[in-house]
């Protein structure tokens, strides 16, 4: 059995096809929903991440604005930047991108953003919303993993999800998320003693701990759904995720492919966060 793809190139397509009509719809009511990207230093990963973004913006039908500063910058002049694009009307979603250069606190600068801009959803607001159940942005790549779950019609309740990661971006928000749906959830992570007993339990695995080969196709029982999340390079400089791809797409029913999978999405989602955004305040305003 080789496993289907869920690619996550179409469904980005989809979706964003679903943005742009109803970014439209409030354009139609004089508003155009905004991103504000903040990029400090000359980080090239991020260059790119960032460039993506705005990309993805202009295309939806989206304002970006895109906003580069020298590593040398101050905390005190981001926080005060971010301060005025809290108080800027047309602006609904407001963007740091991380890594920040080592002199700035990247928690205290995500905790500036208001929440009610906060759409890559790492204010501490909005995990407790998340956490609790409440409306409020998710963080965009484990909300791209469930929509790709959703477009496999994949009913998650009663079923054992297994996390490989427990950072506060994508391991822990997709364990809540997972939760929700009524999956029963185990997080796993550097410090647990037997990976392979805990994913060979697995109907569904997300890998995300950014290191190749994390999942082998040993550890994957017959017939599991695995979204690869890892952003790594092989030893020839291609793209790979966390996930022995080759090997395990011959045990699993469904996979995402690197890159082409979970990547597209979360940028996807962030559209998604930014139009919501954007349609919230609009409903306040009126």
């Amino acid at each position: 059995m080789t496993a289907q793809l869920i690619d996550g190139n179409a469904l980005s397509l989809q979706l964003r096809a679903q943005v742009a009509a109803r970014v439209q719809a409030l354009q139609a009511k004089g508003i155009t929903p905004g991103l504000a990207v903040l990029l400090v230093g000359e980080n090239p990963a991020s260059q790119v991440y960032v460039r993506n973004k705005v990309k993805a913006c202009e295309d939806a039908g989206l304002h970006s604005l895109l906003e580069k500063y020298d590593a040398s910058m101050t905390e005190a002049d981001l926080l005060a930047r971010v301060e005025g694009l809290n108080n800027d009307p047309r602006i609904h979603g407001i963007l740091v991108q991380l890594p920040l250069p080592a002199h700035i606190d990247g928690q205290k600068v995500i905790e500036a953003i208001s929440p009610a801009k906060d759409v890559d959803g790492f204010h501490i607001a909005s995990a407790g919303a998340l956490m609790t159940g409440m409306p409020g942005f998710w963080p965009c790549t484990p909300y791209g993993c469930m929509k790709m779950l959703e477009s496999i019609g994949y009913d998650l309740k009663g079923q054992h999800a297994v996390v490989i990661g427990r950072s506060n971006i994508v391991g822990k928000p997709m364990a809540l998320m997972l939760l929700q749906k009524n999956a029963t959830v185990t997080i796993c992570h550097s410090a647990t003693p037997d990976l392979k007993a805990m994913t060979l339990q697995a109907d569904v695995i997300v890998a995300a701990v950014g290191k190749r080969n994390v999942l082998t196709a040993d550890m994957v029982k017959p017939g599991a759904v695995v979204l690869d999340v890892g952003m790594n390079r092989n030893d020839e400089g291609k793209l790979c995720g966390d996930v022995d791809f080759e090997g395990v797409k011959e045990v699993a029913s469904y996979i995402t492919p690197v890159p082409g999978g979970v990547g597209p999405m979360t940028i996807t989602m962030l559209l998604v966060n930014t139009l919501e955004a954007a349609e919230t305040s609009a409903a306040k305003d009126h």
